[in-house]
């Protein structure tokens, strides 16, 4: 009887520790200029969120364009004295890749272009084709190179805007520190750009939604598809979010390095999935740049990219190009029930 009643209570306590097991650890707080969420499954339930905003300050603090004081605006104003650290070297490396990638469609020297459009931390400016052709004289990535921890210039007025994929690297830095503490299993997303890794304890995989690209700048769209992730990012760039109005003309805010003007193209929205969200999310903004023919091409001449693409067609329906490699884990959400 002993034996049994020890045996019962050996189940009981191995039950309830799986239990505890299952219930994951959540936190959300105010970080870039957005929201962020995190979830993640923990046996200590350690609370991490006071190390993660630490994080998230202290990356602000160096590629951040709305903080004046960060390493970014220092390099703008071409301080002498300011020496990149390794969130700005990493940022600057994974945006000359993509640069060269996607032949100059996705290109972070845009910022005096965002700017002058309203975009940005800086003043708009009267938008005149005299104007756009004198900045274009200093944006290109072929005029800016890194050399150790300093930035070299060929013109003073090149300046640098990371802010089209460092949401998707903030993303990757909160999830490696997550691995670093032996965590296997969690959801991060900051500001719509997400990565999974693992599964829940239960077998489940996360699961995120990708939204119509409806004109909203205020709250969430329905979703258009429902994704698995393991182990995968997303970030996804889209002409709905951000956007001003001016003469009766919309404006969207991803500017085209080659002309100076925002796109105007039939694509709606980019979903790139990758192993890292800073390679979705430039990819994406590339992409959404580039337009649906070129970005066709692109995704079959980088097959470690998979993407979800919503465009309209002539009669301003919604219609979706999408890579082989999300058969298994994409489903159109108007099929769920």
């Amino acid at each position: 009887m002993k034996k049994i009643g020890y045996t019962f209570s050996f189940i009981f306590l191995f039950i309830t520790f799986i239990n505890a097991q299952q219930e994951p650890m959540r936190m959300e707080g105010l970080a870039q200029g957005t929201s962020y969420h995190i979830t993640y499954f923990d046996s200590k339930n350690r609370d991490l969120q006071p190390e993660i905003e630490k994080i998230l300050t202290d990356f602000d603090k160096s590629v951040s364009t709305y903080v004046p004081t960060s390493i970014i605006s220092r390099v703008n104003a071409n301080d002498k004295k300011v020496k990149v650290d390794k969130y700005f070297i990493a940022c600057f490396n994974k945006a000359k890749e993509v640069w060269k990638n996607t032949n100059g469609a996705f290109d972070p020297t845009v910022y005096p272009l965002v700017n002058a459009w309203g975009f940005g931390p800086g003043k708009k400016q009267k938008i005149e084709k005299t104007k756009i052709d004198s900045i274009l004289k200093f944006v290109g990535f072929n005029l800016i190179e890194l050399k150790g921890n300093k930035v070299i210039k060929k013109d003073p007025r090149v300046s640098l805007d990371f802010n089209a994929f460092a949401q998707g690297y903030s993303v990757d830095v909160v999830s490696e520190f997550l691995s670093t503490m032996g965590i296997t299993s969690y959801i991060v997303e900051i500001g719509g750009e997400v990565f999974a890794k693992g599964k829940k304890p239960n077998g489940d995989n996360w699961k995120i939604g990708i939204e119509k690209p409806i004109d909203n700048k205020e709250s969430e769209n329905a979703f258009k598809a429902l994704v698995k992730l393991e182990n995968l990012a997303i970030a996804t760039s889209g002409n709905y979010r951000r956007f001003i109005l001016e003469d009766g003309v919309k404006y969207h805010h991803h500017i085209d390095p080659k002309t100076g003007y925002p796109t105007k193209n039939n694509l709606l929205s980019a979903s790139v999935f990758a192993t890292e969200c800073i390679s979705s999310d430039a990819n994406a903004t590339g992409i959404l740049v580039m337009g649906l023919d070129k970005a066709k091409e692109f995704l079959i001449a980088h097959p470690e990219l998979q993407a979800y693409l919503i465009y309209s067609d002539d009669k301003g329906n919604y219609q979706v190009y999408e890579t082989q490699g999300l058969k298994s884990i994409l489903t159109e959400a108007e099929e769920q029930n």
